[in-house]
């Protein structure tokens, strides 16, 4: 796989043929999943030990838009059962972030050294699933990249109260930015509607033009073009708000997917939309 792979081939490969790639190490280490599979969901990994997943549990669902559960495997599993069945989450992501107390101590392409008969792993959502819906329906907009915001969780368990991270677009058009609300308020598994919309000092971002050092940044060698009169800028939750739990609570071992590299499922961001009938085991 050439890391310069063009969007264009990448937003045509299915999930399997991805999850395959990059089980075999054909994935780039350095190449995000921003644009693979378009359409179809993409998730954030936690995996935790079995006495503390239910505390995880119980955050999720008392902060939906951050951190909603969108599968979970039965202890010992790797195997999510309704986003991808024939899925290992061991090996189909393409970099680990490897957990000890709080503490990063390894970020492996896969963790099958790591896995244990007692750990659980969970999927949580990701903005990225509703990009390829946005750009279907012609909406215009760019990605500028994800920050901390000062946006209190609600704790649950051993898992304290921490701030939200938050990714940022800015839409072209107050009708591209009415649009995508429109559209993203029926996913669930992609973090639903922005959590803030206009000036990002209210929630305690000081320059979404320098994205913080250790988050994703779709702009590595220079800042993106400055925002424009017309554009209309917008928050959503992100997926890296559980390496904050992680670090602030400190269970003994904890495994997440790195930034910028998501686990694809087998299912259309559409197939997941607030639509029963549809999806009656997803939401």
């Amino acid at each position: 796989m050439n890391a310069k792979k063009g969007r264009a081939e990448m937003a045509v490969l299915s999930p399997e043929e991805y999850r395959s790639m990059v089980r075999r190490g054909e994935w780039p280490q350095d190449l995000s999943s921003e644009f693979c599979c378009e359409g179809y969901t993409q998730h954030g990994l936690v995996v935790l030990p079995r006495d503390w997943a239910y505390d995880y549990l119980l955050f999720c669902s008392r902060n939906p838009k951050v951190c909603y559960s969108c599968d979970a495997t039965e202890p010992g599993s790797p195997h999510p059962p309704l986003l991808a069945p024939q899925a290992d989450l061991r090996t189909d992501i393409g970099r680990y972030r490897v957990f000890k107390d709080g503490e990063v101590i390894d970020e492996p392409t896969d963790i099958k050294k790591y896995w244990r008969d007692d750990l659980v792993a969970f999927l949580t959502p990701c903005s990225f699933s509703f990009e390829g819906v946005l750009r279907s329906c012609n909406v215009n907009f760019r990605y500028i990249g994800t920050f901390t915001s000062k946006i209190p969780t609600v704790p649950a368990g051993r898992f304290k109260s921490v701030h939200t991270c938050v990714t940022c677009r800015l839409f072209k058009t107050s009708r591209d930015a009415v649009r995508a609300i429109q559209i993203t308020s029926r996913f669930p598994t992609a973090h639903a509607a922005p959590i803030h919309i206009g000036d990002p000092s209210l929630i305690g971002i000081k320059d979404v033009y320098h994205p913080e050092p250790g988050r994703y940044n779709p702009h590595p060698t220079k800042p993106p073009p400055p925002q424009e009169p017309s554009e209309v800028m917008m928050f959503w939750a992100c997926a890296e708000t559980p390496t904050h739990l992680i670090v602030t609570a400190k269970p003994p071992l904890a495994i997440t997917h790195c930034r910028g590299m998501l686990f694809i499922s087998d299912w259309l961001t559409e197939e997941l939309a607030y639509m029963e009938e549809v999806a009656p085991n997803l939401v």
